[in-house]
């Protein structure tokens, strides 16, 4: 898809209403059960242009969902891109400085560099911190299946699998260029404790992607045990398609900013042979590494020390 010939079926929703929220935090609102239960985090816009998580959170304002124990927090991140929004320019507004996604160590986040995104995921450190579950609501360029990021922890494919939902779900270690709230401090321990999940509910602006991120949100909340049935029933579909898992061998990092796909990729195809060309990074070709390889995400645009594809193979 080309920017040219992007299509916006999504119309974002108006945000303001939760500015102010409960928590002292601009964008973060706190649901109390008043019983015991995990600190559950809803988390859109950590891309401003994603607009399909803003959507997601909306309605579940909207829902008037209430979390029937522990507590739920609602949270927009990245709100400064997103009123940047501009229908005729949809991918200017991923950002305003920086990848809100790549900020997520303790070297960049104690640091000394700055920027509007730092600032901001500075300020809503502590929501994370404090959190037991995590979805973090995402959407994607090509018009790929949506898919589910969990990270490399075993507790992270216990909970994809649970889910059930999307059927695709990816377990990688992330990007070269920088950490992402995924893998970001507890998140991504070996050794228990808190659980993240991102989310890719399909292409940006196509309206079934938001309709994947209600449902995704909904499944999330009710695998918790956090919300009744009759609430989610009415968008929650019947869904017949095996789970596959797909463990990411390795991750396509350009050295120069001439890499080229030698087609156009769509994401989650299998390719059969190992050493099958997919593209050339300056004069070097990119092989495939291994049998059955299943390309994750390739990018729009890669650039050298950003990720352009990564590559891995079923597992299930």
């Amino acid at each position: 898809m080309t920017e040219s010939s992007t299509a916006i079926d999504l119309t974002p929703p108006d945000v303001a209403p939760y500015r102010r929220g409960n928590t002292g935090i601009d964008y973060v609102t706190t649901l109390e059960s008043g019983r015991p239960g995990p600190h559950t985090v809803i988390n859109a816009l950590t891309h401003g242009n994603e607009v399909c998580g803003a959507i997601a959170i909306d309605t579940l304002f909207r829902l008037g969902v209430r979390p029937t124990r522990g507590r739920l927090t609602l949270a927009l991140a990245n709100v400064a891109a997103y009123l940047g929004f501009d229908p005729d320019n949809p991918y200017a507004s991923r950002c305003v400085e920086e990848d809100f996604n790549r900020v997520w160590s303790p070297e960049v986040l104690d640091g000394r560099r700055d920027s509007a995104e730092l600032r901001r995921a500075r300020e809503l450190r502590p929501v994370y911190d404090s959190a037991d579950l995590l979805l973090d609501v995402h959407s994607m360029t090509n018009d790929t299946a949506p898919l589910t990021l969990c990270g490399r922890t075993a507790r992270g494919r216990e909970l994809a699998r649970r889910l059930g939902y999307p059927s695709w779900i990816v377990a990688d270690g992330g990007h070269a260029s920088g950490r992402r709230l995924l893998d970001y401090g507890a998140f991504a321990a070996a050794d228990g404790g808190p659980t993240a999940l991102l989310v890719e509910c399909g292409q940006h602006w196509k309206a079934a992607t938001a309709e994947v991120a209600v449902e995704t949100c909904l499944r999330f909340l009710l695998n918790a045990d956090m919300i009744d049935a009759d609430v989610a029933l009415p968008f929650l579909r019947k869904r017949d398609e095996p789970l596959r898992m797909v463990e990411v061998t390795q991750a396509v990092t350009p050295h120069t900013d001439s890499f080229a796909f030698v087609r156009a990729f769509t994401g989650l195809e299998v390719l059969p042979r190992a050493g099958t060309l997919i593209g050339r990074d300056g004069d070097t070709p990119v092989l495939t590494p291994h049998d059955d390889c299943v390309l994750i995400m390739p990018a729009r645009r890669a650039k050298a020390g950003q990720t352009a594809v990564r590559l891995g193979r079923l597992v299930r």
